[in-house]
C-alpha cells in the first residue's frame, strides 16, 4: 500500500511540473496588452481615447469604438513621441501612454524599483525644480529620468538615494527641490511612475543653453525635448 501510494505521488508531482510551464506562459499572456487597431472595441479602446483626450491628441466621442478619429489620433501621439507611426496600439504605444500594468505585476515593478507611492511627492517636487515651465513630456522626461536612475546598477536603487546623490541634481544643490510641487509636476510625476518614458530610458539631462560639465556631452544624446537634452 506505502509503495502504491508513493507511485501515485509522484506521478502527480510529474503531472504538475509537466503542466507548470502551460500555467506560466498563460499568466505572462494575460498581462500584455492586446494589440489595438482599428475597427477594434472594447474597455481597452474607450482607456485609449480617454488618455489621449486628456492629452490633447484626441477630440472625438470616448465610446470604446476604435473609428477613423480614434486611428487619427493615435497616428499624432506616435508622431509626437517619436513611436513607430503605424495607428496601431502595440507594447511600445501602451508604454508611452503610461497604461498600468495589473495590479500584482504593477507592484513588483514598484517593489523592484524602490518606487513608493510615498514617494510621488519628492519626485513632483524634482520635476517642478528642474523642468518649470517646460512642456507637459519634457516634465515627464525628467521624472522618468530619476526612475530609469534607480533601475540601473551604477546608480543608488531608491528614489530618495538617486535624487539626493551629490552633484546628480542642480536643483538640491540649490534648494529648489524643497520647493512645493506644482499639480502638473505632480500628474507627470504619477505618469512616470505608471510607465511613461518619453526618453526610452535615458539617464542623463541638461539644458546646452547653460553651463555644464564636458563629460555630460560625452553621452549619447537621445531626444530633445524643449529646452532639455535627454542622453544615455
Amino acid at each position: 500500500m506505502t509503495r502504491r501510494r508513493t507511485r501515485t505521488g509522484l506521478a502527480i508531482l510529474v503531472l504538475l511540473l509537466a503542466l507548470l510551464p502551460l500555467v506560466q506562459g498563460r499568466t505572462e499572456a494575460q498581462t500584455q496588452r492586446a494589440l489595438l487597431y482599428e475597427g477594434m472595441r472594447g474597455e481597452d479602446v474607450r482607456w485609449v481615447q480617454e488618455r489621449l483626450r486628456w492629452w490633447g491628441y484626441y477630440k472625438g466621442p470616448v465610446d470604446g469604438i476604435f473609428g477613423r478619429r480614434t486611428t487619427a489620433a493615435v497616428l499624432y501621439f506616435q508622431r509626437k513621441n517619436g513611436l513607430r507611426v503605424d495607428g496601431v496600439v502595440g507594447p511600445e504605444t501602451w508604454a508611452a501612454l503610461g497604461r498600468p500594468l495589473p495590479q500584482r505585476a504593477a507592484g513588483a515593478v514598484a517593489s523592484r524599483q524602490g518606487v513608493r507611492e510615498a514617494d510621488l511627492d519628492l519626485l513632483a517636487r524634482l520635476v517642478t525644480a528642474e523642468a518649470r515651465g517646460e512642456p507637459y513630456e519634457g516634465q515627464v522626461a525628467v521624472a522618468a529620468v530619476a526612475l530609469n536612475r534607480v533601475r540601473d546598477p551604477r546608480f543608488p536603487n531608491t528614489l530618495q538615494e538617486v535624487i539626493y546623490q551629490p552633484l546628480a541634481f542642480e536643483s538640491v544643490a540649490n534648494g529648489e527641490v524643497y520647493r512645493p510641487a506644482t499639480a502638473t509636476a505632480r500628474k507627470a510625476a504619477r505618469d512616470a511612475l505608471n510607465g511613461w518614458d518619453p526618453t526610452r530610458g535615458a539617464l542623463f539631462f541638461w539644458n546646452p543653453a547653460k553651463a555644464v560639465s564636458q563629460w555630460v556631452w560625452s553621452r549619447t544624446i537621445v531626444k530633445q525635448i524643449g529646452n532639455h537634452v535627454f542622453a544615455k
